[in-house]
């Protein structure tokens, strides 16, 4: 199988715009974040997508692979677009704004397409418990349930399962956006109506559970460092 990573990066961020250009140490978060993918060695090639000519201008000055890109309401449609001229199998989502992803959750996604002989999988992503009952309740952490097999059944920002059964423990799951994707189930994503439960709750992986794809959750322990804030930002800086 060809793997590759590609890193969708927009400029214009809601929370905090042109974070992606802000300086890390010494060079800026969207850099730190691709040169970091390219040194954990698990991929063919990497690319970042973007339809900022900045962010475009940046990772080419420092010798790196980048795609412009129309703009889009989602980071699947994005990278959509900038594979669909690309040769590869397996396509994996890292967010630009994660400059201190770990090797292990990225191999342990590539995993799972090796081992998917039925070739059922369209999908897969990661999720860590949650266990903290602030944590648990808080719209900005996207939960997922799953089967026995750890194939997703839903994802909602409400608190789901809902707590009824009090003498019964119940774990929670927080799913982290980092995605890896067969290249056709990406394409085929790219050309699909969203439906109302996507456009409901704002989470763009709604949308292959809605037409009948699977989906494979892998826990891990990993605590990203997303940076959505100024605030973030600062937090981040302390670890380089």
């Amino acid at each position: 199988m060809k793997i590759i990573a590609v890193i969708p990066a927009r400029y214009e961020a809601s929370r905090f715009p042109g974070k992606l250009m802000q300086i890390l140490g010494e060079k800026t978060v969207i850099t730190t974040t691709y040169q970091n993918v390219v040194e954990t060695g698990l991929f063919d090639e990497v690319f970042v997508a973007t339809d900022s000519e900045i962010i475009f201008d940046e990772i080419v000055k420092n010798n790196g692979k980048a795609v412009m890109t129309g703009q889009h309401e989602t980071g699947s449609d994005r990278i959509a677009e900038a594979v669909q001229t690309i040769d590869c199998d397996i396509v994996i989502n890292v967010q630009g704004d994660e400059p201190f992803l770990k090797l292990e959750p990225l191999q342990q996604l590539i995993e799972v397409f090796r081992n998917d002989n039925q070739q059922e999988i369209s999908l897969a992503s990661l999720k860590i418990q949650l266990h903290e009952k602030e944590e648990i309740e808080n719209p900005n952490n996207v939960k997922v349930i799953t089967d026995n097999n750890d194939f997703a059944l839903y994802f909602s920002r409400s608190v789901i399962p809902f707590h009824r059964e009090i003498s019964y423990d119940v774990s929670y799951f927080k799913h982290i956006g980092v995605y890896a994707f067969r290249k056709e189930a990406l394409l085929q994503f790219s050309k699909l109506a969203m439906k109302p439960l996507e456009i409901s709750e704002k989470i763009e992986c709604i949308r292959y559970l809605e037409y009948g794809m699977k989906i494979k959750m892998i826990e891990t322990n990993f605590v990203g460092v997303g940076i959505d804030t100024p605030e973030d930002l600062e937090k981040a800086r302390k670890l380089i």
